[in-house]
Order: structure tokens, then sequence, then C-alpha cells
């Protein structure tokens, strides 16, 4: 299923803020929320507002090691879930070939709102974790947060 970042929100715990990334899918109002770890929040906000911080971040190292490298980021795909935890696979396409790597989402999301490349979502895990954006629309976006 073709997807896309939705956005990035915080919600507010008893044991501090846990943010989650809402990504969409085509042909529906429903997001998967991924919840994700604050750096890698914060760098798909970066990323999706194209923010230059000066010295690069991990997520902005990893892309220049690959395109320096001669590959290109060719698409995400949100493989499975197992435990409640997402799993993905991250294509690359290098001089020597398509590479399949194994990543987190989190990570591939934030090279992705660096690259514009698409994203992917299997059928089976919409499904399961699919849940009505309206459901986060008291949290906070992570800009938002990031401003405090």
């Amino acid at each position: 299923m073709n997807a896309h970042i939705e956005g990035v929100r915080v919600a507010g715990t008893p044991d501090g803020a846990l943010p989650v990334v809402l990504v969409g899918v085509e042909d529906t109002d429903d997001v998967l929320p991924i919840f994700i770890g604050f750096d890698e929040a914060t760098s798909i906000a970066r990323g999706l507002d194209a923010r230059d911080i000066g010295r690069p971040l991990t997520h902005d190292l990893t892309l220049d090691l690959v395109e320096e490298l001669g590959g290109r980021i060719d698409r995400v795909v949100v493989t499975h879930v197992e435990d409640g935890t997402y799993y993905a696979d991250l294509h690359v396409q290098t001089p020597r070939g398509d590479e399949v790597v194994d990543a987190r989402p989190s990570d591939s999301l934030a090279l992705v709102a660096r690259t514009d490349a698409p994203i992917e979502v299997a059928e089976d895990v919409f499904e399961e974790g699919r849940r009505d954006p309206e459901t986060f629309d008291e949290l906070d976006d992570i800009r938002e947060v990031l401003e405090r």
C-alpha cells in the first residue's frame, strides 16, 4: 500500500514524552501510528521541513554516505509487526545493484523525509494497526514541542 508521513506527534505519558509518527495510506482516512524515539521524531520533522542545522545529524550523515558511495534511497517498506514492534526494509540502489537493508521504520522514515522516496506499508500491517487520525488530534506536533 502506498503511504506517506502524515505527521509526527508527541503524547505526554507519566514516563515522559512519547513520539508517534503517523503514516497515512492512499485511499483511506485512517493512519498507522508507529511509536518511536524522540531523536528519530526530531530527525523526521527536520527532514520534512528540509531544515539545515549546520552540522549533519546521524540521518543526514547516513544519507550523505549512501549518496557519496553512488547509492540512492529507492523506497521504504514497513513489512511486519511483531509483539508491537514494527519492522521495515530500506531499499537502496547502489552501483552493485539493488540492496535491501533491515532497518527500523523510524530511521527509514527519517531518510525518506530527506529524499521524498516512496513509502509502502504491507496491507496486513496496516489493517492490524490502523487507527482513526482523530485519536491523535489532541497531541502536540513535534515541532511545537521542540520550540518550547
